[in-house]
Parts: C-alpha cells; structure tokens; sequence
C-alpha cells in the first residue's frame, strides 16, 4: 500500500474524493513552528475533480483540505492555498493548518497584560485649590490618601495562542475544529509593574499570524501540528501540541553520520552579507523617547550592525531577548542546512521528532571531519522509498 491522498471539503468536513490523483513532487514536508508544504500536480484527464453540487470544485484554493495517508496512517494534513498550471497539469500546493492565521487581523476584544488599572478615587477633584483639604468642609477636613492602583492579570503566553485561534475559530467561515494543548507555558506577558504591558488591541491591525510568532519567541517555545483519524476512522481531526517550552530532546541514543545512513548533506553555509554580530532593538515610543537595547558580542571580527524594531514593548529585558535571538540568527556558526539519510538502525525512520537535537558527523571540504549538534526543525519521509530528508538549524541557535 503506497499513499493516498483525499480531499474534504475545508468548511463543511464532507469528504469529496477518497483517492485524488494527485502526484507528489516530493514527501509532504512537516515543520516545526510552521506549516509545512505539500506540492504536486494533477493531470487533466481526471474530470471527476470538476464542480460538486456545492458550486466548487473539488481542488478550490482555500475551500479544500487535501491529506496525505501512508498504510492507513494520516501523515500530513493541509488546506489548498494555491492552484496554477504545469503544461496541461494543475499545480497544486498545501500548507498546514498553520498558516491560516498568517495574515488575519485580529478584531476580537482588546488585552492588555500587566496594565495599571487606576483605582476609583471618591475624592477626585476635591481640592481645587490645592492646600490639601477637601473643598467646601467646615471644619476643614483633610485629603485621605489616594489608593494605590492595580496591575492587570498577566496573560499566560499561551493562553494568548488559544485566544487567537478561538477568535479565528469563531467566525462561521472559520471553523477548522482546530484544538490546542491546555497546559501553560509559563511566561507571563507584560511586567508585574505595570509600566510595560503587553497589548493585543484591534485597532492597532495585529496580524494573528505575527502575533502567535511573537508571544511563542518571547516564551522561546514551540509548536506543531499534527492530524489523525478518531478511533472510529470516521473524522480526521486537527491538533497542536504546545511545547514546554522547547519540544524535543537531546538524542544520544541515535546516530547520524556521513558513509552511514547520511547518504547526502546540503552545502554547509556561513552566513556571509547576513552576518551581524551588534544588534540594535527599537521597541515602543518615537524619535529620542523611543526605547532601544543593543546586544553585541566581542568575537573578534569586525564589527557588522543591525537593527530590527519590536514595537510591542519597551521593556529592556524584553527587547535583549529579542536582540540575543536575532543575534544568533546572524552567527558566523557553520551550518549544515539539510541531509538526506536512508533507512539504517542507527536512526530508523521516524526514531526521531521535530524539534531534537541530533549530532551531525560530516566530512566537510578545507575542514575535515566535524560533528555538530543541529536541531531537526523539518523532515520529509518517503516510507516507500526508506529515505528521509531532514532539515536543520544549530542547536545553539536557541540558548
């Protein structure tokens, strides 16, 4: 039994066709932190993916959820974004479940974490003139002391991630039946002072999409998507697992390396014009009053500035974080980008998950034998052909 691939109707759950003749350009692509890719084509002589009696046909760009199947099991799981033409071929490509807050405004109710809420003061106004009494008493009676404000319940970043997705949710053209983990992530939103809260407002335009990468970068967690039968094979269901923080782990128990079951490396990479090594953070505010943070590390090379701007806060700490990510995104670190490996005992198919740290052993031209840990952020299975394509990041990229 090869793959199978079938489609549903996005909006209504219908099954339209239980086996589309759809030819892959490679294994679809599951990713960690985003929403895999899935490409291939359809010939034309397939006339039964023409109009349902919903008016659409069954390939119709974001109306139709196509998923890939392997003995049964649901290995990947998407919605049609777009549709074009290779010679008389349909060009089909999906994308995760993911990728459909990705350029969503948020419109829902406003947050904001960690606000001082001015508390009510009864005397309010009642000093007009200032000498510290209440006007018009007689006796004169002296000002009691304003009450202290509040700070705002701080919002799990997490929390913030399911909020978004139920606000998305909720629109009748919107129901996916997405679930997410229940659990917290830990990292409270906004500062227990109060002088820095973090602000999901609509009138500002957030973008869900952006907003979700933002609040799981400051938490430095993870994410990924996942689809699967119920136990009757009856549904497939959609669900993403939430991290704490990072998914993964380290694996000592499984070997990667180069003459073994890596059987290709993708050219290993520096970073070139993309490298910086002092990072300029602008966060909330204008002109001089604008907050700033600078990050730089003393690695002996020339000094290579950047700067990227985070306008959802002005907190220090906050905007150093983003600077140290954005900093070891811009590392002069070498960097196997992908490898393609074969079915070994090693490392058998699938031993792995999205978001490991692997060592990588690669013998690299003017440099010789060299192991480094990567983590596995994307991987492309061909159970049928017993090879793998995955693909890496350096594990010290995340702190």
């Amino acid at each position: 039994m090869g793959w199978r691939y079938i489609a549903q109707r996005t909006t209504t759950n219908d099954f339209l066709d239980w086996d589309v003749p759809f030819v892959a350009e490679a294994p679809p692509k599951r990713e960690l932190n985003g929403p895999g890719e899935l490409r291939g084509v359809i010939n034309p002589e397939y006339l039964r993916l023409m109009a349902k009696p919903d008016g659409l046909p069954i390939m119709a760009e974001w109306a139709t959820s196509l998923y890939a199947e392997y003995e049964g099991r649901i290995r990947w799981g998407g919605l049609v974004t777009n549709l074009g033409f290779k010679g008389q071929a349909m060009a089909v490509t999906c994308r995760g479940y993911t990728v459909y807050p990705n350029g969503m405004p948020y419109l829902g109710t406003g947050i904001r974490s960690g606000a001082v809420v001015p508390k009510k003061w009864a005397y309010e106004g009642k000093d007009k003139n200032h000498d510290g009494y209440i006007d018009g008493t007689s006796p004169k009676r002296k000002m009691p002391p304003r009450p202290k404000d509040t700070v705002s319940p701080r919002w799990d970043a997490y929390d913030v991630v399911r909020h978004i997705w139920a606000h998305l949710q909720d629109y009748q053209r919107g129901k996916l039946g997405v679930t997410l983990d229940r659990h917290d992530s830990g990292y409270k939103l906004g500062s227990s002072t109060g002088k820095d809260p973090w602000e999901l407002l609509w009138w500002n335009s957030p973008d869900c999409g952006a907003t979700i990468a933002e609040v799981m970068s400051l938490a430095k967690a993870d994410f990924l998507e996942r689809h699967y039968w119920d136990g009757a094979k009856e549904k497939i269901l959609h669900h993403i697992d939430l991290g704490s923080r990072r998914l993964g782990r380290t694996r000592t128990d499984l070997r990667f390396a180069q003459g073994e079951n890596i059987i290709e490396i993708a050219t290993p990479s520096y970073q070139g014009d993309f490298f910086a090594n002092d990072i300029y953070v602008l966060g909330k505010g204008s002109g001089a009053k604008m907050a700033r943070q600078r990050v730089v590390v003393d690695d002996r090379r020339l000094r290579r500035a950047k700067v990227i701007a985070r306008k959802s806060t002005a907190n220090r700490t906050t905007l150093a974080e983003y600077g140290r990510a954005e900093r070891a995104r811009h590392s002069q670190q070498l960097t196997i980008p992908s490898i393609a490996i074969r079915q070994h005992r090693n490392a058998p198919l699938g031993s792995w998950a999205l978001g490991d740290r692997i060592l990588i052993q690669v013998d690299i031209p003017w440099i010789g034998e060299m192991t480094i840990w990567h983590r596995v952020v994307a991987e492309e299975i061909d159970p049928a052909a017993g090879t793998a394509v995955l693909t890496l990041t350096r594990s010290d990229f995340y702190g």
